[in-house]
Protein backbone atom coordinates (compact mmCIF):
# COMPACT_ATOMS: atom_id res chain seq x y z
CA UNK A 1 0.00 0.00 0.00
CA UNK A 2 2.33 2.61 -1.31
CA UNK A 3 -0.79 5.36 -0.59
CA UNK A 4 0.21 4.93 2.93
CA UNK A 5 3.91 5.23 2.67
CA UNK A 6 3.29 8.13 0.68
CA UNK A 7 0.93 9.70 3.38
CA UNK A 8 1.95 8.79 6.60
CA UNK A 9 0.50 11.77 8.31
CA UNK A 10 -3.57 10.53 7.22
CA UNK A 11 -5.41 7.13 7.20
CA UNK A 12 -5.73 6.51 3.79
CA UNK A 13 -8.58 4.14 3.09
CA UNK A 14 -10.52 2.35 -0.28
CA UNK A 15 -12.66 -0.81 -0.48
CA UNK A 16 -11.70 -4.34 -1.01
CA UNK A 17 -13.95 -5.80 -4.03
CA UNK A 18 -14.32 -9.94 -5.23
CA UNK A 19 -16.13 -13.09 -5.60
CA UNK A 20 -16.60 -15.48 -1.93
CA UNK A 21 -13.43 -14.82 -0.01
CA UNK A 22 -11.05 -13.79 -2.94
CA UNK A 23 -10.30 -9.78 -3.56
CA UNK A 24 -9.92 -9.16 -6.91
CA UNK A 25 -9.24 -5.74 -7.04
CA UNK A 26 -8.42 -2.84 -4.81
CA UNK A 27 -10.78 0.68 -5.11
CA UNK A 28 -9.19 3.60 -3.64
CA UNK A 29 -11.61 6.10 -1.93
CA UNK A 30 -11.06 9.79 -0.34
CA UNK A 31 -10.71 9.36 3.55
CA UNK A 32 -13.74 12.44 3.85
CA UNK A 33 -13.32 11.83 7.69
CA UNK A 34 -13.27 15.02 10.22
CA UNK A 35 -10.36 14.02 11.15
CA UNK A 36 -8.53 11.89 8.70
CA UNK A 37 -5.10 11.39 11.29
CA UNK A 38 -7.18 9.87 13.63
CA UNK A 39 -9.79 7.78 11.91
CA UNK A 40 -11.05 7.29 8.16
CA UNK A 41 -14.28 7.65 6.51
CA UNK A 42 -14.71 6.10 2.65
CA UNK A 43 -16.37 8.61 0.42
CA UNK A 44 -20.34 7.40 0.38
CA UNK A 45 -20.41 8.31 -3.39
CA UNK A 46 -17.66 5.39 -3.98
CA UNK A 47 -19.32 2.88 -1.43
CA UNK A 48 -22.17 3.32 -3.10
CA UNK A 49 -21.09 3.17 -6.57
CA UNK A 50 -19.66 -0.16 -5.85
CA UNK A 51 -22.49 -1.64 -4.22
CA UNK A 52 -24.38 -0.47 -7.17
CA UNK A 53 -21.90 -2.31 -9.49
CA UNK A 54 -21.99 -5.58 -7.48
CA UNK A 55 -25.91 -5.35 -7.88
CA UNK A 56 -25.70 -5.08 -11.60
CA UNK A 57 -23.34 -8.21 -11.90
CA UNK A 58 -20.03 -6.04 -10.76
CA UNK A 59 -17.96 -7.89 -7.75
CA UNK A 60 -18.81 -7.81 -4.63
CA UNK A 61 -17.48 -5.44 -1.64
CA UNK A 62 -15.93 -8.06 0.44
CA UNK A 63 -14.46 -5.65 3.12
CA UNK A 64 -12.40 -2.23 2.66
CA UNK A 65 -8.79 -1.11 3.94
CA UNK A 66 -7.19 1.56 6.04
CA UNK A 67 -4.19 2.83 7.43
CA UNK A 68 -2.65 3.53 10.89
CA UNK A 69 -0.28 6.78 10.68
CA UNK A 70 0.61 5.70 14.71
CA UNK A 71 1.81 2.31 12.87
CA UNK A 72 -0.37 -0.04 14.64
CA UNK A 73 -1.01 -2.82 12.61
CA UNK A 74 -4.24 -3.95 14.45
CA UNK A 75 -7.91 -2.64 14.88
CA UNK A 76 -8.28 0.14 17.33
CA UNK A 77 -10.65 0.92 19.67
CA UNK A 78 -12.32 2.86 16.91
CA UNK A 79 -12.18 0.08 14.31
CA UNK A 80 -14.51 -1.93 16.72
CA UNK A 81 -16.88 0.73 17.08
CA UNK A 82 -17.38 1.38 13.43
CA UNK A 83 -17.50 -2.55 12.61
CA UNK A 84 -21.24 -2.69 11.90
CA UNK A 85 -21.06 -5.81 8.99
CA UNK A 86 -20.71 -9.06 10.24
CA UNK A 87 -18.24 -10.81 8.16
CA UNK A 88 -16.72 -7.79 6.81
CA UNK A 89 -12.95 -7.88 5.82
CA UNK A 90 -10.73 -5.18 7.26
CA UNK A 91 -7.31 -4.99 5.61
CA UNK A 92 -4.76 -2.41 7.96
CA UNK A 93 -1.67 -1.11 6.81
CA UNK A 94 1.01 1.39 7.98
CA UNK A 95 3.39 3.65 6.23
CA UNK A 96 6.48 1.29 6.67
CA UNK A 97 4.76 -1.21 4.89
CA UNK A 98 3.09 -4.35 7.31
CA UNK A 99 0.09 -4.81 6.81
CA UNK A 100 -2.79 -7.01 8.47
CA UNK A 101 -6.31 -8.78 7.91
CA UNK A 102 -8.97 -8.93 9.98
CA UNK A 103 -12.80 -10.33 9.45
CA UNK A 104 -15.43 -8.61 11.75
CA UNK A 105 -17.34 -10.75 14.00
CA UNK A 106 -18.64 -10.93 17.64
CA UNK A 107 -15.47 -11.59 18.91
CA UNK A 108 -11.79 -11.32 18.96
CA UNK A 109 -9.19 -8.59 19.03
CA UNK A 110 -10.99 -5.32 20.49
CA UNK A 111 -13.98 -7.68 20.95
CA UNK A 112 -15.17 -7.97 17.09
CA UNK A 113 -12.09 -8.60 14.46
CA UNK A 114 -10.51 -12.43 14.04
CA UNK A 115 -7.74 -12.50 12.70
CA UNK A 116 -7.94 -13.68 8.58
CA UNK A 117 -4.85 -15.64 7.08
CA UNK A 118 -3.72 -14.00 3.55
CA UNK A 119 -2.00 -14.88 0.73
CA UNK A 120 -1.07 -12.45 -2.28
CA UNK A 121 -0.96 -13.58 -5.05
CA UNK A 122 0.45 -11.31 -8.76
Amino acid sequence: MGAARANPEREICGLLLGRDQDVLEVCVAENIADRPDKRFEIDPAILIGAHKAARNGGISVLGHYHSHPDGMCEPSAYDADMALDEGALWLICTADGRYSLWRAGREGVQGCFAKVDMHIVE
